[in-house]
């Protein structure tokens, strides 16, 4: 027993440490951490290291670690997503986030059918789909991190990439929970499907219920004296055991209703905004929650992720063939469907070619999926090898690619300057009125240094033009300083004015 607990925490130190200086490694050279978590989660795993450090497959103990970071993975994406916010999205931002992932999921679906059957014979039915849907998310949190880099993060062009992202991941959850009731249930045809998505509508309802209910109750009286009794509880930190009690209750209504866990985590968050919690409630658990999982449950969930990866079982013509087309469908039917839309709604065509290449970017939530689909023996070692390492290439890719179609445009001066405006437009104006925000301190509504009329023009740094936000007239400038009036009431000259 003592030696399986040494052995235990040896691992997890390995893993946890490695993957914190990789992710820093990573982010220097600027790709998503989750690059170089990954990384090294293959390196120390079977692929390479693991058969000599004991890490050539998960231990039980490391199993019940990677199960419990990706409820907090799932939960951590739920928090980022905001009722409100989807409500006043603008429908060129809903047919964006709606076609990046429907257009890459049909596509890859259809290519997943086609070589599967013949490479990998002896599959599940809805095996291609599963794989189609994986590769098909557009990851949020990576999409913020990357347009933090970029300096576009409160500017037209993020407002449109991070709410594309967080209308990807939440179309892409609900048609997983959809597959994932077909797979349980283990029948098939229309009939099955009909029945799995009115247990998934079911399922939303009640979620979406308890969201307004939540909104109503927080400006009732007795409910913000249980919320003052509660803030009272000599138990340290017990608003936050409520809350993972809850996370863990909507997790076990998503298990009886058919669906996984990971459904029930991924909405949970959504139950907790600053219009159902409180502001300053929203701002502690998205504090508490962040610390946790960005800084223990994030990093040792990819290297996780990597160990389970075993690239010594892709040598073979045949896989890397199907890891090339695989790869190259997801890179190409992002590219085109971003492009394509970002030109319909008149995005100048360097700018629409960057957006392309963001929404390439995979992340956690794909991967979350793909572990339980590992775990449930829908994906194989194989599968899920090829799928980690799909997501994995397009997420280097992505910046890489954003960061030199943004360079070319220094090639055309007599533009430059008005991709740059429009690039740089603050948010709030007509046709984004909403301010995206993004938790755990990636996005928020501005800067907070800043207070509202302080915010100048993207560039220059100047005052700012035009009405004040509020809509009252500008306050004039006070006088300027100077001797005193004369007794006729005329102001003397100034010599250092203007000088003889």
């Amino acid at each position: 027993m003592a030696v399986d607990t040494t052995s235990f925490f040896i691992d997890l130190f390995l893993l946890l440490g490695a993957a914190v200086v990789a992710g820093e490694v990573a982010s220097r050279l600027g790709q998503a951490a989750l690059v170089g978590q990954l990384l090294v989660g293959v390196l120390l795993g079977p692929s390479l290291l693991g058969p000599y450090i004991g890490l050539a497959t998960l231990s039980p103990s490391l199993s019940a670690i990677q199960f419990l970071a990706t409820v907090f993975v799932l939960f951590m994406a739920g928090l980022d997503v905001n009722p409100e916010q989807i409500y006043r999205m603008g429908a060129s931002t809903v047919l964006m986030g709606i076609a990046v992932f429907a257009v890459p999921f049909a596509a890859l679906s259809v290519l997943s059918e086609l070589l599967v059957p013949l490479l990998l014979p002896g599959q599940s039915p809805l095996l291609p789909l599963f794989m189609g849907l994986t590769l098909s998310i557009t990851a949020l949190p990576v999409m913020g991190i990357l347009l933090i880099e970029f300096g576009l993060l409160k500017t037209r062009i993020g407002n449109l990439l991070i709410n594309t992202a967080l209308i990807n991941e939440l179309v892409a959850v609900s048609v997983f929970a959809v597959l994932l009731d077909v797979a349980t249930r283990g029948t098939s045809g229309t009939l099955a499907i009909i029945i799995a998505a009115l247990s998934v509508a079911v399922f939303l309802g009640v979620v979406l219920s308890i969201h307004m209910l939540l909104r109503a109750l927080r400006t009732a009286r007795w409910w913000q004296a249980g919320a003052r009794a509660l803030g009272s509880w000599r138990t340290r930190e017990a608003g936050f055991a409520i809350l993972m009690v809850c996370v863990i209750g909507a997790s076990l209504f998503s298990q009886f209703m058919g669906l996984t866990f990971v459904v029930g985590a991924f909405y949970a968050g959504i139950l907790v905004t600053q219009d159902s919690a409180g502001a300053e409630a929203h701002r502690t658990i998205s504090s508490i929650v962040g610390a946790m999982t960005w800084g223990f449950f994030v990093p040792l969930f990819f290297a996780l992720v990597g160990v389970q990866m075993n690239l010594s079982l892709m040598a073979t013509w045949t896989l890397v063939g199907l890891f090339a087309a695989l790869l190259a469908l997801a890179i190409l039917s992002k590219l085109g469907t971003g492009y394509s839309v970002a030109r319909f709604f008149r995005w100048p065509k360097p700018d629409a070619l960057a957006i392309g290449h963001l929404v390439s970017c995979r992340g956690a939530v794909e991967l979350a999926m793909a572990v339980f689909l590992l775990s449930d023996g829908i994906f194989t070692t194989r599968i899920f090898t090829i799928v980690a390492a799909v997501g994995l290439v397009t997420t280097m890719i992505a910046p890489i690619a954003a960061k030199r179609v943004w360079a070319t445009r220094a090639t055309v001066p007599d533009r430059l300057q008005e991709q740059v405006d429009l690039l740089t437009l603050p948010l709030g104006g007509p046709e984004q009125p909403f301010p995206v925000t993004l938790s755990f301190g990636i996005l928020d509504e501005r800067p907070k240094d800043l207070a509202p009329s302080d915010v100048g023009p993207a560039r220059g740094g100047g005052p700012p033009s035009g009405p004040p936000p509020s809509g009252r007239p500008a306050t004039p400038p006070p006088p300027e300083p100077g001797p005193p009036p004369l007794p006729d009431g005329r102001r003397p000259r100034d010599p250092s004015r203007n000088p003889p």
